[in-house]
Order: structure tokens, then C-alpha cells, then sequence
């Protein structure tokens, strides 16, 4: 066929109608932030849905604690949001005192505080730092890092974990602080200001953040920690109840009973009185609640997690819909999602 045929008959036909595609986002994407698979329907550049798919990192927590212990249960929670593991572990601490009708003492409540606001600025670090990486400037998530591993050595030095750190406990925490500890925090908090400075003057003016978060997506951590500082009371640490606390690690070395009152407290636990609650605290991600149900037994008859992620997860679409595809990385950004919690 000639170059006039082939012109002629493609003139005759009718002009192609252009249909929407489309595309995965993730669970690959290294701006997902886990295994985050989106499922976008576009037009060209333009998002016109988001529709979000969970439960790549399902484990099946909330079923898995039925079959533990009310002490047992607890570092589940370290493993939900691995990115601020104590308050986590807080809000389940309260739902299992609030059943057991027991008032934590003024010592570990300061302790708590100042525990539970290094942990909303180590997940803050992340989450801020990391949504600037992802539009494109690498600096500042460097210096953060650097902050992020001094409040890491503070985990370390009163848990024995960096990481998971098991350190909020129904009826107190698991140990006092070291000597020195809280030196080295303050040392700390007069410092770190200058250096929010630091990155404030890189990342906020910058004409890139600028044009890559201005209109798109649209929807005192450091104060609370001096007043800690300066207000910390002395006294216990944790209640004085023998049945839910175990005893000091000087005694085990010479009692056996309190051998035998340790082991039976880590192999079978407490049991905890009939009744429902949910108790709920503002995490660095937002509103993270647990709903505890007992049955009188030591282990939790049902225990439903509140995940904030999962929660700004169902915004997505509304939030994504009109912007364009590489939008999509800034406004998961904003999210600030841990898939952790969200699939649990």
C-alpha cells in the first residue's frame, strides 16, 4: 500500500477517543514508605483516583495477643509504628491500668512524658526529614539522622534496646534511669533548637520544597521535655504490687521466692479483672487507641488497635485526586505512614 493510501484511509476514520489508564504505584516505590501499593487511574499527568491497597505486611497482631499474656503482649506493640515504639507501648500500658484499676506512681507518669516526647521528636525526624528526601534534598535528612541516633542512645541507656524497647510497662517502667541520664538529655534539648534552626533555613525557603508542597495535599515537643527535666519527682518507679511487678534482680540472687514469684509472673502472668475499655493518646501520628476486652483470665479476650496511619490512608484519594503523578511521593510524604501499624 502507498504513502496516499495509507493518508487517505487514516483521514476517513474517525478521530481516536483517548481512555484513562491505569497504573501500580509501589509496593516497590522507594517513596512508599513500605509496602504501600496504589492503584492510580489517570488522565495523562492528572490523577483522577487513588485507590489504596493494604495488608502486604499483615501479621495478624491484634489475633496473635489473644494467645499471650498481658505481659507477653506488650512488645507487639514496639512493632506496630517502629518509628515511635514507647508511645506505642503507652497506649496499651494505660488500657491494661485502667482494667486493673491502678494508679502508676508520679515518678513513672514524668518518666513516661519525658519518654513519650523523645520519641514524637524521633518519629518527627523521620517523618519530616524523609518527605524531604523524597522531593528531592538528601542534606537535611543526613543532620537529621545524626540528632536521631543521640536519641536512640537515650533508648538504649534505659531499656537495653535501641529499638524496641519494651520500657513502658502496665504499672510503671521497667527500670530507673541511669545515673547521668538526665544530664545528658538536657545537654541535649539546649542544643537540638539550633539545629531545627538549621534545617528550617535549607529546607523552608528552598524554591524546589517551595513548588513540590505549596497547594498540594492540602489538609512543642521540646518545652515539655525541659519541664520534665526540671520537675522530675523522686520516688518509685513503677507500683508496689507484687502480683504485677516483678521483683528486684538483687533479691532473686538470694530468694528463692522471688525466684519462683518471676517466673511464674513471665510464664503465666496476672490475670486481669472482667470488663472493656479504650485508651487512647496522641501520638506523634495522631489519635492511637487500643480497646482492651477482659474475661478475667491473663490473657486479653480482644484487643483492637486504633492505627492513626490507617486512618490518613483513607484520605488518599481525596487528597491525591487532581494533582498530578508526581504529586503522589509529596502527599504520602505528608502522611507520614508506617505500614507497621497500619496492616499490623
Amino acid at each position: 500500500m502507498s504513502a496516499e493510501e495509507i493518508l487517505a484511509e487514516s483521514g476517513s476514520r474517525k478521530e481516536a477517543t483517548l481512555r484513562h489508564f491505569t497504573v501500580n504505584f509501589g509496593p516497590q516505590h522507594p517513596a512508599a514508605h513500605g509496602v504501600l501499593r496504589l492503584i492510580l487511574e489517570l488522565n495523562g499527568e492528572e490523577i483522577l483516583r487513588a485507590d489504596p491497597h493494604i495488608g502486604l505486611l499483615h501479621r495478624g497482631t491484634e489475633k496473635l495477643i489473644e494467645y499471650k499474656t498481658y505481659t507477653q503482649a506488650l512488645p507487639y506493640f514496639d512493632r506496630l509504628d517502629y518509628v515511635s515504639m514507647m508511645t506505642n507501648e503507652l497506649s496499651y500500658s494505660l488500657a491494661v491500668e485502667k482494667l486493673l484499676n491502678i494508679q502508676v506512681p508520679d515518678r513513672a507518669k514524668w518518666i513516661r512524658t519525658l519518654f513519650g516526647e523523645l520519641t514524637r521528636i524521633l518519629n518527627h525526624l523521620m517523618a519530616v526529614l524523609t518527605h524531604v528526601m523524597d522531593v528531592g534534598g538528601l542534606t537535611p535528612f543526613l543532620w537529621g539522622f545524626e540528632e536521631r541516633e543521640k536519641l536512640m542512645e537515650f533508648y538504649e541507656r534505659v531499656s537495653g534496646a535501641r529499638l524496641h524497647a519494651a520500657y513502658f510497662r502496665p504499672g510503671g517502667v521497667a527500670f530507673d534511669l541511669p545515673h547521668g541520664l538526665l544530664d545528658d538529655i538536657f545537654m541535649w534539648a539546649t542544643q537540638f533548637s539550633s539545629r531545627v534552626d538549621e534545617v528550617e533555613e535549607v529546607v523552608t525557603g528552598n524554591r524546589i520544597w517551595k513548588q513540590r508542597t505549596i497547594g498540594v495535599g492540602v489538609v512543642q515537643s521540646l518545652r515539655i521535655i525541659g519541664q520534665c527535666l526540671n520537675k522530675m519527682p523522686t520516688g518509685a518507679y513503677k507500683v508496689d504490687d507484687h502480683k504485677l511487678v516483678p521483683p528486684p534482680r538483687a533479691s532473686m540472687k538470694e530468694s528463692m521466692e522471688s525466684l519462683i514469684h518471676h517466673f511464674k509472673l513471665f510464664s503465666e502472668g496476672y490475670s486481669v479483672p472482667p470488663g472493656e475499655t479504650y485508651s487512647a493518646i496522641e501520638a506523634p501520628k495522631g489519635e492511637m487507641g487500643v480497646y482492651l476486652v477482659s474475661d478475667g483470665s491473663n490473657r486479653p479476650y480482644r484487643c483492637s488497635i486504633r492505627a492513626p496511619g490507617f486512618a490518613h490512608l483513607a484520605g488518599a484519594d481525596f487528597m491525591m485526586r487532581n494533582h498530578f503523578l508526581a504529586d503522589a511521593v509529596a502527599i504520602i510524604g505528608t502522611m507520614d505512614l508506617v505500614f507497621g501499624e497500619v496492616d499490623r
